[in-house]
């Protein structure tokens, strides 16, 4: 994705109300869409990825598939779209919506404001990592995420925990 990219900007019920840049939604942080996917396989295991030291939670772990809704693009377009770009997988995986929330945070000198699009993937796909936006992925069951969330916090970037204790809070137990 290009810095010019364009995106719809939204209010909190998802109705658009203008084009922007990326870019410029950022800088004057517009709310604008970003779909999530948590990936899990049937063994019920989370797939997650670490991310790549220029990203916003650099070095943790988060979803492996996220990334911004395009200008008039449908939001399971870009769902497809970015699991395709970030871990390989192919259009024709299942999915659920899980819900949506605002996140809003200030972090790599812009501010995000994103209408969190979330939902479950379920795949056995091996990742193909695109190797620019992370390096490294990992499995967890929910035993070990409960245990990790709880006594490594900062093993995971702060988006994840925002989704998880939105949309999974029986994770923080």
């Amino acid at each position: 994705m290009t810095k010019d990219e364009l995106v719809d900007i939204v209010d909190e019920s998802e109705n658009f109300l203008e084009v922007v840049s990326k870019q410029e939604a950022h800088k004057k942080g517009l709310l604008h869409k970003t779909v999530i996917g948590v990936v899990m396989d049937s063994r019920g295991r989370w797939l997650l990825v670490r991310q790549a030291k220029h990203k916003q939670d650099a070095g943790q772990y988060v979803s492996p598939v996220g990334g911004h809704v395009s200008a008039g693009e449908d939001n399971i377009k870009a769902l497809k779209r970015e699991a395709y770009e970030e871990i390989g997988l192919k259009e024709d995986f299942k999915y659920e919506l899980i819900g949506k929330n605002i996140f809003n945070r200030y972090t790599i000198g812009r501010q995000e404001n994103h209408l969190f699009i979330v939902y479950k993937i379920f795949s056995d796909t091996e990742p193909i990592l695109n190797g620019d936006e992370d390096d490294g992925y990992r499995y967890f069951t929910e035993e070990e995420l409960i245990k990790e969330l709880k006594e490594n916090p900062k093993l995971f970037g702060d988006a994840f925990h925002f989704g998880v204790k939105i949309f999974f809070p029986h994770l923080y137990l």
